[in-house]
């Protein structure tokens, strides 16, 4: 009987996984005003930076790169963010205030496949973000990324989006209530995409050191230098962003909370 069975568990899996996407991408779009806000937020911001900084060609202040060039990627860093962090623990929270956490444990889905679900349907907006900020980039100039280049993109934008995920996970983990969570992430947020070079980029040696460690700004000079090929493969920047996806993950294993907290 075991050789009969052992063949079908993978097959179960991965209906399970599969139906589990197909649940959270039909969430998604049943909100079709959150969905359309989330794509049409980071293409009005690259539109503005385009109008302000299309006809600003290669110089140092942006690294050798014209200014377009920086904030496509940068604003498409800032979209995985959106995507997969903040959208993320605000709905983890919501969720589990409203019971559905609660509902979903009590189901036969194993906890890892109903993460690997959440995991899968971010990456999926965050690849159709990327690829909008990429088409308007090159309305105004900025060229599509090389053939060789887009294997890294890959590499980055999967990675940057499953430590984001981690990373929210954990801060849901840490919500009190769902009134409190937009509140949250944001605080956290913030300050750090705007220390990190997003809207403009940081010249200071020191607070270069300090982003550096953080999750952000290797995301954004991965993403940069994937764009407009002026490095290989950036290493350093994934060892930082697969760093700060365990810590996510270890504080969400061990602090994530299933029911809502008593009042």
């Amino acid at each position: 009987m075991s050789t009969v069975a052992a063949p079908r568990a993978p097959r179960r899996d991965l209906a399970l996984l599969w139906h589990q996407i197909r649940y959270e991408q039909l969430s998604f779009w049943r909100n079709p005003q959150s969905a359309f806000f989330t794509f049409l937020f980071p293409v009005v911001v690259i539109a503005i930076f385009g109008a302000l900084f299309g006809d600003v060609g290669s110089s140092e202040y942006f690294y050798g790169r014209s200014a377009m060039q920086y904030y496509v990627s940068t604003i498409a860093a800032v979209s995985v963010l959106g995507a997969c962090y903040s959208q993320l623990a605000i709905v983890l929270s919501t969720r589990r205030q409203n019971g559905l956490l609660k509902r979903a444990r009590a189901t036969p889905l194993p906890t890892y496949m109903y993460f690997l679900g959440l995991l899968a349907h971010c990456i999926v907006v965050s690849v159709v973000d990327v690829l909008l900020i990429i088409f308007v980039g090159r309305l105004y100039g900025v060229r599509f990324p090389a053939a060789a280049q887009w294997p890294v993109i890959a590499v980055t934008v999967v990675l940057g989006a499953a430590s984001f995920c981690a990373l929210g996970v954990a801060v849901a983990s840490l919500i009190r209530n769902a009134e409190a969570a937009p509140s949250v992430v944001q605080l956290v947020l913030f300050p750090l995409v705007f220390v990190s070079g997003t809207y403009m980029p940081i010249h200071s040696e020191v607070l270069t050191m300090v982003t550096g460690a953080l999750p952000v700004q290797p995301f954004n000079e991965a993403l940069l230098g994937a764009f407009t090929a002026q490095s290989g493969v950036p290493w350093r920047s994934f060892a930082v962003l697969l760093a700060w996806g365990v810590l996510g993950a270890v504080v969400a294993i061990r602090r994530f909370r299933w029911d809502p907290r008593p009042e």
